[in-house]
């Protein structure tokens, strides 16, 4: 009864609510700054690399690493493989297709976030994301605290709990694998090593996504490309078929909420995360000389993650032969695809990567979630017994995630992101246009050969109550 309740709110929320609301989202805001995703694509690799404004202070990359910590994870293998297996190839196209466009999401909320940043007086560090910009912007708390509590549910929760269960997942191919067993271990070792983690707080959060993150996608892009040249020749059928599912009408509208254009979307929304409103709290932390600078380097989070890591999976799979069914679908259907170059090596390296992309994921979850925290406790971070208590907690959600049936982890995932989303987007079209007059300001200043250094002034905020900028 519960998981009917659960798929049904799922579906509607996604078909037709955020369908429209994000395919409008992104192609507005891709016309608003004029494609940016294209103009600034090399500026955005120049910025990445580019010294903190102040010394000490989180770096642009580094802001970078703690989004795409949670960017890339385990949906880029078995949210990949699930929206193959029942969407259809299609849905690879329209999870590329939305990550292009999304970008220029991403970029407007990371924007504001760093726009309406706030400083903390007593290390001088920045802090910020969707729930300031609704506050300072629209002086709305209350819709401001109602985000803070979806985002607390998806990052505490709802992710964490299908991120638990995507990892044990990929243990059931081995012989020792015991569903009444394995998942209570699996669940158990990875609760602990990240209570541990959290409990060293936040600048170690940073130091371990940072160190992580590069390395297991640079691996894992690697193995995919070791599968794809050993089928070279499967390369245009395998085109061929994305391109011929992802604009088959049957395929896109027949049965609308299980089509490859609606499991396109919400795959790819739960990997790249654009216009959800999670990277703005990880993009307010970086220290910029401009808010554009960070919203470029956000951009790039996106690509990263869809075009590259997810495009890698969804390429691998297809091309190895092994035809996407509903009875693979998650890790199965990847580690067969593996297994067909690297034989019995290949579930064993799903098995290693989908290690080091679950812990990431869950850490820089968790990141997000202190930030949520801090915010409902007026920009201060509770209390140590109270985040102790809370990061046991949160460690207790890893624990029961992996003994949660597939369907409900899902579910509830999608729905407690739906209700990020559903807040974030409205609020970024009422805000874009700050957003793209900063743009605007950025360009203006590249193209007089500046360094561009932000004014509220030169966007017309000087009275809007900024902390940062002021």
């Amino acid at each position: 009864m519960l998981l009917n309740i659960l798929d049904t709110i799922d579906s509607i929320l996604y078909y037709p609510v955020l369908m429209i609301l994000l395919i409008a989202a992104a192609i507005w805001f891709t016309a608003k700054t004029r494609f940016l995703q294209v103009r600034h694509f090399r500026e955005s690799l120049r910025l990445v690399m580019e010294a903190p404004a102040e010394a000490g202070s989180m770096s642009s990359f580094q802001a970078l690493m703690v989004s795409t910590a949670s960017r890339v994870g385990t949906g880029n293998i078995v949210g990949v493989s699930t929206a193959l297996c029942l969407g259809g190839p299609g849905a690879m196209f329209w999870m590329c297709a939305m990550a292009f466009l999304g970008a220029s999401s991403a970029f407007i909320e990371s924007t504001l976030a760093q726009i309406y940043k706030k400083r903390n007086q007593a290390d001088g560090e920045c802090f910020g994301g969707p729930a300031y910009y609704i506050e300072t912007a629209l002086h709305s708390r209350p819709v401001a605290v109602v985000f803070v509590f979806f985002m607390i549910a998806t990052y505490g929760f709802g992710f964490n709990l299908l991120c638990s269960y995507n990892l044990q997942s990929t243990f059931a191919v081995y012989s020792f694998y015991d569903a009444n067993v394995t998942p209570w271990i699996v669940g158990g070792v990875f609760a602990l090593l990240v209570l541990i983690c959290l409990l060293g707080g936040g600048k170690r959060i940073v130091a371990v996504t940072e160190k992580l993150v590069p390395l297991m996608g640079v691996i894992y892009v690697i193995a995919a490309l070791v599968v794809l040249v050993a089928h070279i020749t499967q390369l245009p059928h395998v085109i061929a078929m994305v391109l011929k599912d992802a604009f088959n009408f049957k395929a896109i509208f027949g049965g609308m909420s299980g089509s490859c254009l609606v499991y396109g979307l919400k795959r790819g929304l739960y990997s790249n995360e654009a216009g959800v409103g999670s990277a703005p709290n990880a993009s307010a932390s970086a220290n910029v000389s401009h808010p554009v600078k960070q919203g470029l380097v956000q951009m790039l989070s996106v690509y990263i993650d869809t075009l590259l890591l997810c495009a890698a999976t969804a390429i691998m799979c297809l091309s190895s032969g092994i035809a996407p069914s509903e009875e693979l679908s998650g890790a199965p259907y990847v580690q067969q695809a593996l297994s067909t170059v690297l034989g019995g090596f290949g579930p064993v390296f799903i098995t290693v990567a989908m290690v080091l992309f679950a812990f990431t994921t869950l850490l820089g979850n968790l990141f997000y979630v202190d930030k949520g925290l801090s915010y409902l406790n007026h920009s201060k971070r509770p209390g140590k017994t109270f985040m102790t208590v809370f990061h046991v907690f949160c460690s207790l959600v890893v624990l029961f995630g992996a003994v949660t049936p597939m369907n409900a982890a899902w579910d509830l995932a999608d729905i407690t992101m739906g209700g990020m989303t559903i807040i974030n987007i409205p609020v970024c079209f009422l805000l874009g246009g700050i957003a793209v007059a900063t743009l605007r300001d950025y360009e203006r200043q590249k193209a007089n050969g500046c360094d561009p250094v932000f004014r509220a002034s030169s966007v017309g905020l000087e009275n809007e109550g900024l902390d940062y900028w002021k």
